[in-house]
């Protein structure tokens, strides 16, 4: 896949230097809408396993070399790709930073290199039971943090006489399976019932979470090589597969937010948070008010974010059609109950969430061919144009999708590669418009959408 344009502008300022937006830390939680979800493995951090710590995997003839060895399934480099340009290693050296002790200061905290809230997503804040010998919590994200504890797959794993199905079996977390790698990366990125960026905490000074699980997957620093020996050794899905997927459980993840009791602003309002930014943090001589598919509300409500809505559901009449009007009237319904009881709101949001959940395993499950990728492609394109993306969060969702679908052209051949930069040219727009939340315009992203759109008709 190629890189994303660096205009993207989709990480903030502070999260670039935090590299919390790439932080992926366990986080195992309640699955209780569908029983698609019940043999989910669980998370790193909450299974049983020891974790052995980053040194275990730094050795010369593991994956600390210097540089690629040649003529072997494995890079051997691994560890120090991690080491050098992985924002996860410097993910708890942050925490001593000024401006996260100036943080903790406005939370009440001590400090925040110390605190459950800052590590959990900050570094591999396993139990002290399942520490082992070399473990150090000052590692920050390290391998276990989303490979899984070591305890009873690093042997057989080292021995390399074993499959990787069968290191799975022992406790190694599959992370090239798309709807575990988005409950693992979610866990952190998005939150859950255990671990999560609240109001509160962004008002003290944390940057706003910004995540696409394929995006964020491509922009990463690739401590493998999807080769003829990877794909041999492991299932690997497309870009689009693990776009749609992560979509939907990123929805999924927001409806269990909603209905998590400790998670409330109030007795009747979900944690604010989850609401649009833009609906409350705008000039009000800025006419950004629009009507939205996905809500019946009138102006001057407070709206859930619908930003993962709006993605699934162009995903759902591709793959899943007889889903997507259940997806609709479900959003639909979650807007109404939001301005009646907090009772009403939580039930929306659980059969919102059965909706999600249904979706994630139906993509999962589908075969994704190029006249479904075109056609998804020109819808996005027609409703962008259109201005049915009007605030921030849904328009940064839109560019990324855009650039997904495009390359998922160009991956099923149905595009030149000259015709592949062209439209990466126009879509430039689409990331500059994005850059910054709060000089967001929607006129301006329409007309970038525009642009991208006139190449696609070429």
């Amino acid at each position: 896949m190629m890189p994303r344009p660096s205009a993207m502008g989709i990480e903030m300022t502070y999260a670039k230097s935090l590299g919390l937006l790439f932080a992926a830390i366990a986080g195992m939680w309640a699955l209780s809408f569908s029983p698609a979800w019940a043999e989910h493995p669980p998370l790193p951090q909450d299974a049983s396993d020891l974790h052995l710590g980053v040194t275990t995997c730094a050795g010369s003839t593991c994956h600390g070399a210097v540089s690629r060895w040649r003529d072997g399934n494995v890079a051997q480099n691994e560890y120090s790709i991690w080491h050098k340009n992985d924002k996860h290693a410097q993910a708890y050296k942050v925490l001593t930073e000024d401006r996260s002790k100036r943080i903790a200061r406005n939370l009440g905290l001590p400090n925040a290199h110390e605190a459950k809230i800052c590590l959990d997503c900050h570094s591999d804040n396993v139990a002290a039971e399942k520490r082992g010998r070399e473990f150090q919590v000052s590692d920050g994200v390290g391998c276990e943090a989303c490979h899984g504890g070591g305890e009873r797959w690093l042997g057989q794993h080292v021995s390399g006489r074993v499959s990787h199905a069968e290191n799975v079996a022992k406790g190694m977390y599959p992370t090239e399976n798309p709807t575990h790698r988005a409950s693992l990366c979610l866990s952190c990125h998005l939150g859950n019932g255990e671990r999560f960026v609240t109001h509160k905490i962004m008002a003290a000074g944390h940057p706003r979470l910004s995540f696409e699980l394929d995006t964020y997957t491509s922009t990463q620093p690739a401590h493998f090589s999807n080769d003829a020996s990877y794909r041999r050794r492991k299932n690997v899905e497309s870009g689009l597969k693990v776009w749609v997927v992560g979509q939907a459980m990123g929805l999924r993840n927001m409806m269990t937010i909603i209905a998590d009791p400790d998670q409330r602003h109030s007795a009747m309002l979900p944690e604010f948070s989850l609401y649009d930014c833009q609906s409350c943090h705008h000039p009000l001589t800025s006419l950004q008010w629009r009507p939205r598919i996905t809500q019946s509300l009138n102006p001057g409500a407070l709206r859930i974010q619908d930003h993962y809505t709006l993605m699934t559901l162009l995903a759902a009449r591709q793959f899943a059609p007889a889903l997507a009007e259940e997806l609709l009237d479900r959003s639909r319904a979650l807007g109404t109950a939001s301005t009646k009881d907090r009772e009403a709101m939580v039930a929306a949001a659980q059969r919102l969430g059965e909706t999600a959940s249904k979706l994630a395993t139906a993509f999962a499950n589908a075969t994704m061919g190029p006249d479904q990728i075109s056609t998804m492609l020109q819808t996005l394109l027609a409703e962008g144009a259109q201005g049915t993306y009007p605030d921030y969060a849904a328009a940064e969702q839109a560019t990324m999708a855009l650039h997904t679908l495009i390359q998922a052209q160009f991956d099923a051949a149905a595009i030149s590669k000259q015709r592949l930069q062209t439209m990466e040219a126009a879509l430039a727009y689409c990331y500059a418009a994005v850059k910054s939340d709060f000089e967001f315009k929607p006129e301006t992203f329409q007309q970038a959408v525009k642009k991208v759109q006139e190449t696609a008709a070429r």
